[in-house]
């Protein structure tokens, strides 16, 4: 069927509008013999070839559900429930953004509100918002958000350790701003850097140290020691994490931090080859005035009856442009309801099962690709659900011999980090069986 919303008289009206008599005098400045190109389509396919057709092609790609997987690096294979996506495909939820009307927007509402407090249960922060982007925009509003508070301190330090991409995503967003961005040294003899790499630069100018829990190269730092050494000049901690994670490991607030961010892709959002995923932002109470985007609170009206409702809203749609905390903040609703659901399905029994099974994946793993004689582990302290060898062929190489065999190998860390020519990157989740485990090693050592 042909839809077409202007009428003759309207082409003709905006043709003369802009002084030309007819519409392919519009295409003049593009060569004629590619103006209007023969595209020898092939002729019309019915619904049914044309299924056909796309799951064929659509069977060429290698996905984590469908094949082993070992690549991490900020996006991992998960499991996803099905009640996750029955759920949020529900209509109520499925077309919702942003609740604007908290009197017809009860449910969306109170479900923001759960993502919140799970968030915060699991991060051990006092607020969280309802929701960011992803991992590396929440990473930069969260230094951000430290420069705003009216000491108007103006150094970040980040970690060497601190994913490549969520640092130069840091330096975009602060490209215009008067702010002093520092970057330790990537520690790439033993994967972690140490709480006294910070000394330096402690005095009254920093507003923050970043760091990564469990860092890019999956290794567990010591994050209470440089929580110490930020708070002892007066300036924040800002903790990367990966939450996941947090299903094992002692919360980010525990240790000392101010600021939580992470990546949310791993709470019931698939990879979907690169998302939408959600961003995950939460901080103490204290620094909830200075941050972005939504936030769903709870009250009561004048009769007592419980309801919920955006609170200090900070952004650009609702109050000047210049006095909102960030201008480009919020992404879509149904990530964050994703990972609520996620989270609530597995409870805090269930998430921590995850994390033991990625942590004792990545274990047995580790020591059978070293068993090989064909990898040397690099991690000299403890690490997570990822690792990173040495290998004695060519990272590019082994991927596509993996490719070859249906395996999606690691990240070849020659290509995004400086002097980590031939090291892979190596992750496991819940997943990654004993089976998928063989395969690999059979495949890395023949």
């Amino acid at each position: 069927m042909t839809f077409n919303p202007h009428t003759a008289e309207d082409r003709e009206a905006m043709l003369a509008s802009v002084g030309v008599a007819r519409l392919e005098e519009l295409f003049g400045a593009i060569p004629e013999r590619v103006r209007f190109p023969d595209l020898q389509l092939p002729t019309a396919l019915s619904e049914p070839e044309a299924y056909r057709r796309l799951t064929e092609l659509s069977s060429r790609n290698l996905h984590g559900m469908a094949n082993p997987s070992f690549l991490g690096a900020g996006s991992y294979t998960h499991y996803v429930p099905a009640a996750v996506q029955q759920i949020i495909f529900r209509g109520e939820f499925y077309t919702s953004y942003t609740p604007y009307q908290p009197e017809v927007a009860q449910g969306t509402l109170q479900a923001i509100y759960e993502y919140q407090t799970m968030i915060c249960a699991l991060t051990g922060m006092e607020v969280s918002n309802a929701s960011l982007y992803d991992g590396a925009t929440a990473l930069a509003e969260g230094a951000l958000l430290t420069v705003s508070i009216p000491r108007k301190r103006t150094r970040v330090v980040v970690a060497g350790s601190v994913h490549p991409h969520y640092r130069n995503v840091l330096a975009t967003y602060t490209s215009g701003l008067p702010l002093e961005i520092i970057e330790t040294p990537v520690p790439t003899d033993d994967l972690a850097v140490a709480a006294d790499a910070f000394d330096a630069y402690l005095d009254e100018r920093l507003a923050c140290i970043i760091v990564q829990y469990p860092n890019f190269f999956g290794s567990i730092e010591d994050i209470a020691a440089v929580a110490d050494k930020a708070h002892s000049v007066g300036a924040n901690l800002v903790v990367s994490t990966y939450p996941t994670a947090l299903g094992l490991l002692k919360s980010p607030g525990e240790l000392g931090a101010d600021v939580v961010t992470g990546e949310g892709q791993p709470l019931g959002n698939a990879q979907s080859f690169g998302g939408p995923v959600v961003g995950i932002l939460a901080t103490q109470q204290r620094l909830v005035r200075q941050m972005p985007g939504r936030l769903a609170g709870l009250a009561y009206d004048s009769e007592g009856k419980r309801g919920f409702v955006l609170a200090l809203q900070t952004r650009e749609q609702h109050i000047r442009r210049e006095k909102a905390t960030s201008n480009i903040c919020t992404n879509q609703g149904l990530c964050a309801l994703a990972a609520s659901v996620y989270i609530a399905t597995l409870g805090p029994g269930g998430m921590r099962r995850i994390a033991e099974l990625c942590h004792h994946h990545a274990h047995v793993l580790a020591e059978a690709v070293q068993a090989t004689g064909k990898f040397e582990l690099v991690n000299r302290h403890p690490f997570f659900n990822e690792f990173v060898v040495r290998a004695q062929e060519n990272p590019k190489v082994l991927n596509q011999r993996l490719r070859a065999a249906g395996i999606i190998g690691g990240l070849d860390l020659g290509e995004h980090v400086a002097g980590m020519d031939g090291s892979i990157l190596l992750a496991a989740t819940e997943m990654t069986g004993p089976d998928a485990i063989e395969r690999f090693v059979a495949v890395a050592s023949a």
